[in-house]
């Protein structure tokens, strides 16, 4: 070993032993402290050093809380760099005594509010409605008819506006251009629009294209858009819509049933009477049980992979944002360190996310795209028609 190599080690030895070191020796100044707080003139009470250390412990970070927060829904809107200031959005509940409107922001803090008769609140962490606004009636909280406009539902609106904007700018081009190839953002609508329509619904819908192309469009496009609104930090994004196992269970559901409303006969056929050996499907009907629960997998497949695909992303982007909160105490050095990888792998993983954005929205429309085919399939009959009698 060289001389080099034995100073890197005695080194790196003697900077771990500090390293061991400082750490029993904080702890210790830290019982000493306590340990001075409850005999100082002797008027220090134990139970106000307990109180100062909960104090402490509630004020410290729990990642597990913010996180579940800002996947989750809210009466207001964050505020960047300030979460204790939301933007008010309006509350609509149906009490004991009628229907009432009012804005979220009578409600921060804890605080109740007295509306006519009626007394509401969020409710807190220890309620079986936790986040949720209820009614106190007689000491107790009760769940009233919550139709509010939350963080999601209003984050719903402007993903329909922005859908609704952008679609309708490339039909509004060709009408007044005619068939002049548009530029800038409506040319980058209609590269969409046709990759999309040309590369998936045409070449598997076929002839049926122009029915359902609509509708696979829309949904590409309402999927993009809220995925893509969802890694926006500041009002109008943040809202995980497609984070929400509710959004992307509507869609899928939309699905099942424009498969199943427009299904062909041959389809249903297959489902209840498919061309296996008789044995397998009566008297037992084992085959038409795996068709018809096949049915239900096919939504059940599509809610749950875009739900958990940008639930994830969203996630590791806050756990590697927190790691700075969290080791924070650890002292400048690991501070500055930690800070730096962090925010190297958040923007790296939020350009991640821009692509997966994309690609949940195109696989989400392709596999759509299938189910509804398969239901258009019209059998050998329609390859092979019976001769017309003379």
């Amino acid at each position: 070993m060289s001389a080099n190599s034995t100073n890197i080690a005695i080194r790196l030895v003697l900077a771990v032993s500090a390293m061991l070191l400082v750490a029993p020796c904080s702890m210790a100044q830290n019982t000493a402290d306590t340990a001075s707080a409850i005999t100082v003139d002797g008027k220090e009470s134990i139970s106000q050093v307990v109180d100062a250390q909960t104090e402490q412990e509630e004020s410290a970070i729990n990642p597990k809380e913010i996180i579940f927060e800002h996947l989750g829904d809210g009466y207001g809107w964050e505020v960047p760099f300030n979460h204790h200031v939301r933007i008010p959005l309006p509350v609509i509940v149906w009490g004991t005594d009628g229907l009432h409107i009012f804005s979220s922001s009578r409600l921060t803090h804890g605080e109740e509010y007295v509306d006519g008769k009626a007394t509401f609140k969020i409710a807190g962490k220890d309620s079986p409605h936790k986040g949720k606004v209820v009614e106190i009636v007689d000491g107790k909280e009760i769940k009233p008819l919550d139709v509010s406009i939350t963080k999601n539902v209003c984050a719903l609106f402007i993903t329909v506006i922005l859908v609704l904007w952008a679609v309708l700018s490339v039909a509004r081009w060709h009408k007044t251009h005619g068939h002049k190839a548009p530029r800038k953002m409506v040319g980058f609508m209609e590269l969409l629009i046709m990759f999309v329509y040309d590369g998936v619904i045409k070449p598997t819908l076929g002839a049926k294209a122009k029915k359902f192309g609509p509708y696979l469009l829309t949904v590409f496009f309402f999927i993009l858009i809220m995925n893509l609104m969802g890694l926006i930090v500041i009002f109008p994004g943040g809202a995980n819509l497609t984070g929400n196992i509710a959004v992307t269970l509507v869609l899928s559901i939309l699905t099942f049933l424009i498969t199943n409303i427009f299904a062909t006969k041959h389809y249903w056929k297959e489902i209840f009477w498919p061309e296996v050996p008789t044995w397998l499907k009566a008297p037992l009907p084992i085959m038409p049980v795996i068709e018809i629960f096949g049915m239900f997998t096919k939504p059940a497949a599509l809610t749950v992979r875009l739900f958990a695909n940008m639930m994830g992303g969203h996630m590791i982007v806050l756990v590697l944002t927190l790691l700075i909160f969290i080791f924070a105490s650890m002292g400048p050095v690991v501070l500055g360190g930690t800070t730096v990888l962090s925010m190297v792998f958040s923007v790296f993983m939020l350009l991640i996310d821009v692509l997966v954005s994309f690609i949940q929205a195109y696989v989400f429309t392709m596999l759509s795209t299938i189910f509804i085919s398969l239901a258009q399939d019209e059998g050998h009959e329609a390859d092979h028609p019976k001769p017309q009698e003379n």
